[in-house]
């Protein structure tokens, strides 16, 4: 018989732990000193503590070790445990390696540009939405306002309920920049069933992987913003998967004062 204190150098597990083990029932002693408390292990029970150390490094938890204990000796049910561990570190491991390319990324362009964190992008799917629309040429982008006055004008009659959240936002359908004849769409979700009317069409969008950046304040900002997006995706190992758009989160309908504006400037993206 081996005192808790031999045992624990020989095991390599502490005294502390050694007795929350047997508090749980981990790894109970072979006896414990009425009198004194003290607490004996057996030789025997070597090859335990070394499978518990074994699994822990894996990154097993103390609850699910206790479970591989009581199989360790069936190698097939061994093996379902190993790789159910094996797929969840894998995952682990492309998130770790995702963040360090995100800070190894900000961190370059912040070299460069002591502003490039003005603007947080940030990788999230926006839901499947069921979504007025209207989708016309206008002469710029700052006539987007007609195309809005055609969406709430046309469905007045309908009594539209807002979606739950209520994305409204303009997606820009050209491949490039333009001053003139620009392509552009705005769509607001909303709930229930609608008919079509002469420029309003009611579809499902499918969910979208987007790189977005949010910011308060007036379009002028916008330019900065679509570039810290742009940026974001070229250097974290994203392509660009459809036309880019704007959330409008606190729109000129809610206020005039642009300092109120909130808008979300995305970019679909997938990875290469």
């Amino acid at each position: 018989m081996l005192k808790i204190g031999d045992f624990s150098k020989l095991s390599r597990i502490s005294i502390r732990m050694l007795r929350h083990y047997d508090e749980i029932g981990l790894l109970v002693p072979k006896s414990i000193d009425s009198f004194t408390g003290y607490r004996y292990y057996g030789e025997d029970q070597l090859p335990v503590a070394g499978r518990i150390n074994c699994l822990k490094d894996m990154g097993f938890g103390l609850s699910v070790i206790g479970e591989i204990l009581k199989i360790y000796n069936d190698p097939q049910k061994l093996a379902e445990f190993l790789s159910v561990k094996q797929t969840e570190v894998k995952a682990e491991a492309e998130l770790t390696a995702h963040r360090l390319l995100l800070l190894e990324t900000a961190i370059k362009r912040l070299r460069k540009d002591g502003t490039a964190m003005s603007y947080n992008v940030t990788l999230k799917t926006l839901p499947e939405r069921y979504v007025a629309s209207v989708r016309q040429i206008i002469p710029a982008y700052d006539y987007e306002g007609r195309l809005w006055h055609v969406l709430m004008k046309e469905t007045a009659p309908l009594n539209m309920q807002d979606g739950e959240p209520c994305y409204t936002l303009a997606i820009f359908h050209d491949a490039e920049y333009k001053e003139t004849d620009v392509d552009v769409e705005v769509q607001k979700s909303v709930r229930g069933s609608y008919p079509n009317t002469e420029h309003v069409v009611f579809k499902t969008e499918p969910p979208v992987l987007i790189a977005s950046a949010t910011y308060q304040g007036g379009y002028d900002k916008i330019d900065g913003v679509n570039e810290a997006v742009a940026n974001w995706v070229r250097d974290n190992g994203y392509d660009f998967n459809g036309p880019s758009f704007n959330i409008d989160h606190v729109s000129p309908h809610e206020t005039q004062n642009p300092d109120e504006w909130v808008t979300e400037v995305c970019y679909p993206v997938k990875k290469k």
